[in-house]
């Protein structure tokens, strides 16, 4: 067993290994690398495999066992630090490195087809390996330095990913808003790990843990410092996990290609910092504030992102606010000590969303050859709808993982949402409050777009054509804010106006439509009765991950189930010291799991109730047309657009941020700038100003004749021998003297 273990360094070293040779080999020999694009985009998908299969060999010793094992050699020795590098393997590691690994290989058969015509098919692979491999080795990292070192390895392949398209301002914009996001919360991260260093003498993960409950508990330090260590190291979890208010980046991501969404919002970037704060759980723990500002964060994430997500048009973006408030769940979770629900949710959230992701790629894939490649219209759920019965394989499975989301029974978030509320219940009545109406905002908004993308009619045709009119507000807080204006005969608006040439070669060079250069811009020529005009299902390499990913999202569940013995597998597999209750040891069995799930099911049932009335055949917007009182309609329509106008405006978060940050800083820059020019430069340039002019003003009364130097020389002594020849008349002060005489 120890044998085994000694080579846990294959799992990170096999995807970077790839990603080094690959990324070598294509800028030494580029146009060599690029005619073999397949075979490295089969080399990384062997690597991960590999990865995966020691991971699995690994996972299935440790469970055996039960045991950890961590490997170190040290650097760095001297007297103030004494540094040690190494990997630890324990239930956690291998828990997420197997996520990691699954995921990852399902991305990237995935990829293979998504981005076989796009130009920069051999440096996507090399940048999805890479991202897998610093999470990897984030993952097995058993100090904090080495943490830090990857993270920011992990932050720099988002970087890359997320403006993977960089010719698209919007795409350049998205991911140095991530990378700016990012470097705020890293840079408390690194005073976090400074500080804990500080109070602790450790960068080892379990030592500065056991070290931080000694001091405590003889109270050799001060609770307030602790916490401040604590909650400096916050921030960076806070902007990976896209938590509030450092969640700005995660919607804008979704301008990389959507096997990237996939995996970011899967198994890598955001769980990065899920992951953090559950390895440092047991330092947070010893400090209530800590954990209550954790658990409030989350809470007020997972309400935010399913606030916004409400009516969003953009299919991306609404799974990525999803996401985000599935993020704050996990957190809110971590803040109130369940440990074990936290990590469940984050396994079986990662299939899920492992799930949808790919499939809104299948959907947006079949609608470019509809509407074109614009994103505001192939990612527009608008123009979608009916697509069920064009793509029936991408609609079953993203039904699947819309019913995992929303808790539906047996799909794999039902228990791990279940059991998150269950706990936030019984540690705050609002904390409760907050996970209950968050689910059922959840199930409504995840209805939502399922039955506008696959249930109904196609609401477009080959030129964007907006077939249904949307005659009131209301109707925009159903559809969201499309801002596009309805086309009938011009087809021209098929296609974006586009005059960037390397985008033109990008669309020239994918070959699903023959466009030509000027259809580009002009819009393509279609004939009305070509079957290209409807969606088509995507090819074999494509719906071969969803199939894939269907199964751990429908079973992966189960293993949350408590058995006879009051534990279930996930608990069993799991080594952390919490001790379980006597209810929990009395927990039943199946039947019993189910019936306590009945408040938290019935909870997502009323949102996908008001979803199917609102979006249904018989939608409630249709309402329009009978006699309604006018009182009641302005005031849905009121409220409606109040919705509306939250989930576009993202919250007024964006907005908030550009008033307070970016033009204050604009205004300082400003002040500083009037500061330096009038104040500072003004003293040097009076000083040198004043300079010329005095040596210039000499210059001009340095004649060379002796007659004027005498001429000035008898103005300047007149005025003294007038002074000094004729002093002026003095002033006598009499004084009245009295004399008194005295007797």
């Amino acid at each position: 067993m120890e044998f085994l273990y000694k080579y846990s360094w294959i799992v990170p070293l096999c995807p970077f290994l790839t990603s080094a040779s690959t990324g070598l080999a294509l800028f030494l020999f580029p146009k060599s690398t690029r005619s073999l694009r397949r075979i490295c985009s089969t080399l990384s998908i062997i690597s991960l495999a590999v990865a995966m299969f020691v991971s699995l060999i690994l996972f299935w010793q440790q469970v055996t066992s039960h045991s950890t094992y961590e490997y170190f050699w040290s650097r760095i020795p001297n007297d103030d630090i004494y540094l040690k590098m190494g990997f630890s393997v324990d239930p956690l590691t291998l828990i997420v490195s197997i996520l990691v690994t699954t995921v990852g290989i399902s991305v990237m058969i995935y990829s293979d087809s998504y981005m076989r015509h796009d130009q920069g098919y051999v440096r996507f692979p090399v940048y999805l390996s890479f991202f897998t491999a610093s999470m990897l080795g984030l993952v097995f990292s058993p100090n904090l330095i080495q943490i830090y070192v990857f993270w920011e390895l992990v932050g720099m392949c988002s970087y890359l990913l997320i403006g993977f398209r960089f010719v698209r301002p919007s795409a350049a914009n998205a991911c140095q808003k991530a990378f700016v996001t990012n470097r705020i919360g890293d840079f408390g991260f690194l005073l976090g790990i400074l500080g804990t260093y500080w109070i602790t003498g450790s960068f080892e993960i379990r030592e500065s843990c056991d070290r931080l409950i000694e001091l405590i508990d003889n109270n050799s330090i001060s609770y307030f410092l602790a916490n401040v260590c604590a909650l400096s190291s916050f921030p960076g979890p806070v902007a990976k996990s896209a938590q509030s208010p450092l969640h700005v980046w995660l919607p804008d991501a979704m301008e990389g290609p959507t096997p990237i969404s996939a995996l970011i919002h899967a198994a890598t970037m955001v769980a990065a910092g899920i992951f953090f704060v559950a390895r440092m759980l047991k330092f947070f723990e010893t400090l209530p504030l800590s954990m209550n500002v954790i658990s409030y964060v989350g809470a007020i994430t997972a309400l935010l992102g399913a606030t916004i997500a409400l009516a969003q048009a953009d299919l991306k973006k609404g799974l990525a606010y999803s996401t985000m408030s599935q993020l704050g769940y996990m957190m809110l979770a971590l803040g109130i000590g369940a440990y074990r629900s936290a990590l469940f949710h984050l396994v079986t959230h990662a299939y899920s969303k492992a799930l949808l992701f790919p499939g809104s790629g299948s959907v947006i894939h079949s609608m470019e050859k509809v509407v074109g490649y614009s994103p505001q219209k192939s990612q527009n759920m608008f123009f979608m709808g009916g697509l069920r019965k064009y793509m029936p394989i991408t609609g079953t499975t993203f039904l699947l993982g819309t019913l995992s989301l929303c808790g539906i029974p047996p799909s794999a978030c039902f228990r791990s949402k279940d059991e998150i509320i269950s706990e936030s219940w019984i540690h705050s009545p609002l904390l409760g409050w907050i996970a209950s109406f968050t689910a059922g905002l959840t199930a409504f908004y995840m209805s939502r777009i399922y039955i506008l993308t696959f249930e109904g009619s196609l609401r477009a045709s080959s030129g964007g054509t907006q077939l249904l009119p949307l005659p009131s507000q209301f109707n925009k807080f159903i559809w969201g804010n499309t801002e596009i204006d309805v086309v009938e005969e011009e087809r021209s608006d098929c296609y974006p106006l586009v005059r960037d040439e390397e985008y033109i070669s990008t669309i020239e060079s994918r070959g699903e439509l023959p466009v030509r250069r000027e259809e580009i811009i002009t819009g393509p020529k279609i004939d009305h009765s070509s079957k290209s005009l409807y969606p088509t299902e995507s090819d074999t390499l494509m719906l071969l991950p969803l199939i894939l990913l269907s199964i751990p999202t429908l079973f992966i569940g189960l293993v949350g189930i408590r058995k006879e013995t009051g534990l279930d597998s996930l608990s069993e597999w799991l080594i952390f010291p919490t001790s379980i209750s006597e209810d929990e040891e009395n927990y039943g069995n199946f039947i019993q799991f189910l019936l306590d799930s009945i408040s938290s099911v019935s909870v997502s049932l009323v949102g996908i109730f008001i979803a199917c009335i609102v979006y249904g055949p018989i939608s409630f917007h249709r309402l329009d047309s009978y006699s309604i009182n006018s009182l009641s309609k302005k005031i849905r329509d009121s409220f409606s657009l109040t919705i509306q106008d939250w989930s576009h405006n993202r919250g007024y978060i964006d907005y908030l941020y550009e008033i307070s940050f970016v033009r204050g800083t604009l205004l300082l820059s400003k002040l500083t700038s009037i500061f330096e020019v009038w104040i500072i430069d003004g003293i040097v340039n009076g000083t040198g100003i004043s300079s010329l002019t005095g040596g210039e003003t000499a210059r001009l009364g340095e004649g060379g004749r002796i007659s004027s130097y005498l001429f000035g020389l008898m103005i300047g002594i007149t005025p003294l021998l007038t002074v000094f020849a004729f002093p002026a008349p003095q002033e006598f002060i009499f004084q009245d003297i009295t004399y008194t005489s005295m007797k």
